[in-house]
């Protein structure tokens, strides 16, 4: 038996919005698309924190769930577009909502013609054997959350890649990759003023990055590659902030290919100094974010109807 995608956070699978939709249109009256989605959300009593969680692309989850709820139904004719962006039910949303009022999904659109011959890939595709696994994940997941899911697992397979690349590394090369992460952030200005300082002189710290022109105000950077599940404790953070003070710095990010100590992250919040710990996770998520050590592949683009094209 395949299992589903966790659904942790208690939102619904999009095809589950399609018969709350037609209810709350079955009174015949028009409705804006903004006024349609939270006239639904009402509908299955959906409250205010489950309507704040978003996407990676910042779009709320449960209203693009709906809305692909909305474009399906558009699709099967059940529901219709008099006016640009504002929804009304048909005689076929009528319908279904009598045949189906337990539940609608896919399976029962594909019962119209109209929803057929809007879906020629997809029934070409039904001629094969189906994968039960990219079934499922269609019955919960709307289309712009599939493609968020396939990205984050690329992510997760090209992130571990990286960390194993990064903790097989030479010592200097790591230290050198970390700076470039910060520069590639934003720190050191237009002029990228940072650099490597690691070597046996180093004083404890490993790079400095310079955010004015003249060094005033510097950031220094301890670079550690660590094994999985050789955890940073405090006593090194002590050590680091003992040598931030060495050289007269208050400011200073610990970077490890590893994760720290509870008593690590405690005493770096606690200690007047500034410092900013970045974990193995964390590391990667900023360096595949900021192109450091990837590159593109390729991209994508989603597109969506363009109403004001046919207003």
């Amino acid at each position: 038996m395949t299992t589903p995608p966790s659904q942790s956070d208690g939102i619904p699978p999009w095809q589950d919005f399609m018969i709350p939709v037609l209810k709350v249109l079955s009174d015949g009256n028009l409705r804006k698309r903004h006024e349609l989605i939270n006239a639904v959300l009402d509908e299955v009593g959906m409250n205010d924190e489950r309507r704040g969680i978003l996407l990676n692309s910042g779009q709320p989850k449960i209203e693009n769930r709906v809305g692909w709820a909305m474009s399906d139904l558009t699709t099967a004719g059940a529901i219709q577009r008099p006016v640009r962006a504002t929804f009304q039910i048909t005689d076929v949303g009528r319908e279904l909502l009598t045949r189906f009022p337990e539940g609608l999904n896919r399976r029962d659109l594909e019962t119209l013609e109209a929803y057929r011959n809007h879906q020629p890939n997809r029934r070409a595709a039904e001629t094969t054997t189906p994968d039960q696994a990219l079934e499922v994940t269609e019955a919960v997941l709307s289309p712009s959350e599939q493609i968020e899911d396939g990205i984050n697992r690329i992510k997760t397979e090209v992130g571990a890649e990286l960390i194993h690349r990064l903790r097989e590394s030479d010592p200097g090369f790591f230290e050198q990759a970390v700076v470039d992460l910060l520069l590639k952030m934003g720190y050191g200005g237009a002029e990228q003023r940072g650099r490597r300082i690691g070597g046996s002189g180093d004083g404890g710290v490993d790079g400095v990055i310079d955010q004015d022109a003249l060094g005033l105000d510097r950031i220094y950077v301890q670079a550690k590659r660590y094994a999985d599940g050789n955890t940073v404790g405090r006593e090194t953070i002590q050590a680091f902030v003992g040598a931030l003070h060495g050289v007269g710095a208050s400011r200073g990010v610990f970077i490890t290919t590893s994760t720290f100590t509870s008593g690590a992250r405690q005493y770096a919040e606690n200690v007047p100094s500034r410092i900013i710990l970045i974990d193995s996770a964390r590391l990667v998520s900023l360096m595949i974010k900021y192109r450091v050590g990837v590159q593109v592949k390729q991209s994508y683009d989603v597109v969506e109807l363009d109403e004001d094209f046919f207003e």
